[in-house]
């Protein structure tokens, strides 16, 4: 494949920076995986992008999913030998997943692909990155600590509005040197979600319920991180450093972006489309990760077009996409049928915005620190016209999220989880003439009470009836699986009733509250 740096010339030399500019020189990959957050707040992006042709990347379809991923890092030049990076994508991408292609494609009719991103352990998207991140996290400690340039565990804090914790649990459970605590909103996660995170197994694990919304618990766990005397405690009296999976890890980011290009050599193959062809990718969009990893894959050389960002009624994002302002400051936080939606906070617009004004740390710093301070920034005019050429968007509300699912079903047979329901929604919005590819993001059984809800043509919110409401989430899904022929339950979320709940604590979501329990968990 096409590299921009030849890797036996120069090993290890696309390094990454801030996009702050406040942490100094920039750092190899393993640096970034294990730093996570960059010091002063910033995040990292590579230095450098490869550049493939459309060729070299309907070549793809080619080999196993396992051997793609691979070759995407080998071009992004990380700093890890060619046959570590082989082997640790390998055991990322295989039996764990209940789909040989990894993240199949159902065609819904010529020009709508849903790309099935669900297929792993936990049955969430997340799984994508997060069985690739721990194996390379632990990869690149190994790697600094034989350089000499670490001595010390991890703990892995991450917030979660859902999927990220459970998928970040089974992905870092087990690793060794590595502890992990995941907090999630209170009430803020359906019932299987819940169940995932409070009975996952491992004894280097640990789940937290936080008193507020997911933003709470996002803004409390970057101010943890960015408690330098608490890092410093951390790191003095129990050898242990915080970092993170969320997607403000770059290591988080990467496998995104491969399964983009992969997708896009599949549709080639599959004679879907015509080599060098565009197509659209509409993503539900909450946290930006997701539909960022999309607009870096058509930096690399995919034949993408227009970018579809799609949100919920916490309509953040859509609202800045088409006006240049980023406002939070007058904003109410709406729970929705599509709960891993519900951010107010995007953290990586800071990658895309650092991206689309030439990377100028000054003007995101200034950026962040408004957003932090006023709850509110307007980017200049340049860089939304950049933002205007690359997205468009559109929100969905709960009874069209809801309405679609029962259409989709009716008119296709196939039946979305919310979250897809909103892309799909808004790609119908917003569509023009290419091919559009849907990142479907979960299976429908992890939602089976807003699932329930649109097959009865039931308004959002409204009360589940009597007998049905007494199902747990397990029993729910095996009603919708009857009504519905749709028996495809994933073993991980059909046993989950039979499952020992290890985690009932509810922490406040300041920062005192979040630091005593990482402090608690890492001396237990």
């Amino acid at each position: 494949m096409a590299q921009c740096i030849d890797r036996a010339a120069s090993f290890g030399q696309n390094l990454y920076v801030d996009t702050r500019g406040a942490a100094g020189g920039p750092v190899p990959f393993t640096e970034a995986v294990v730093n996570g957050l960059a010091d002063g707040g910033g995040l990292y992006v590579p230095q450098e992008l490869p550049s493939l042709s459309v060729a070299e990347i309907a070549a793809l379809a080619e080999l196993p999913y396992a051997e793609r991923a691979a070759a995407i890092y080998k071009a992004f030049n990380i700093d890890l030998p060619d046959e570590t990076i082989d082997e640790l994508m390998g055991r990322a991408y295989g039996e764990n997943f209940d789909d040989a292609a990894i993240c199949p494609i159902t065609s819904l009719d010529d020009n709508t692909h849903i790309l099935e991103l669900w297929h792993g352990p936990t049955s969430a998207f997340k799984d994508m990155a997060l069985q690739c991140l721990p194996h390379f996290f632990s990869a690149s400690a190994s790697a600094l600590r034989e350089a000499g340039k670490l001595d010390h565990d991890f703990m892995i804090l991450v917030a979660t509005s859902g999927d990220t914790g459970k998928a970040a649990l089974e992905g870092f459970k087990g690793v060794d040197g590595t502890t992990i605590g995941v907090l999630f909103p209170d009430g803020g996660v359906s019932d299987i979600q819940r169940k995932q995170m409070v009975t996952t197994t491992g004894d280097n694990v640990r789940v937290w319920a936080v008193r507020g919304n997911f933003d709470d618990c996002q803004t409390g766990v970057k101010r943890t991180f960015s408690d330098d005397a608490f890092a410093k405690q951390l790191l003095t009296e129990d050898a242990v450093a915080l970092s993170s999976a969320n997607s403000i890890n770059w290591g988080r980011l990467l496998p995104q972006v491969v399964y983009y290009i992969s997708s896009y050599a599949e549709l080639v193959a599959s004679g879907k489309i015509e080599a060098g062809d565009e197509i659209d990718v509409c993503v539900p969009t909450g946290n930006f990760g997701n539909i960022l990893a999309a607009w870096y894959a058509k930096q690399i050389g995919t034949p993408i077009g227009m970018l579809l960002c799609a949100s919920n009624d916490n309509r953040v994002l859509t609202d800045f996409i088409n006006t240049g302002t980023y406002d939070i400051s007058d904003r109410a936080f709406i729970l929705t049928a599509s709960p891993s939606m519900d951010i107010l906070v995007s953290s990586n617009l800071e990658r895309q915005l650092f991206e689309l004004t030439g990377r100028d740390g000054e003007a995101i710093g200034r950026w962040m620190a408004d957003l932090n301070e006023k709850h509110c920034f307007r980017v200049d005019s340049d860089t939304f016209a950049r933002v205007r050429e690359n997205f468009s968007a559109d929100s969905i509300d709960n009874a069209h999220c809801l309405a679609t699912i029962k259409e989709v079903l009716d008119e296709h047979g196939y039946l979305l989880d919310p979250h897809t329901a909103v892309a799909y929604a808004a790609a119908q919005n917003l569509r023009g003439e290419n091919p559009v590819l849907i990142a479907s993001t979960a299976h429908w059984a992890k939602f089976g009470d807003n699932v329930y809800r649109a097959l009865h043509a039931m308004a959002p919110g409204e009360a589940l009836p009597a007998e049905v409401a007494s199902l747990t989430g397990c029993q729910l899904n095996e009603r919708i699986a009857e009504e519905t022929g749709r028996c495809d339950i994933p073993a991980g979320l059909a046993n989950l009733d039979t499952m020992e709940v290890r985690f009932t604590d509810v922490i406040d979501n300041d920062v005192e509250a979040i630091e005593a329990a990482a402090e608690a968990f890492c001396r237990r």
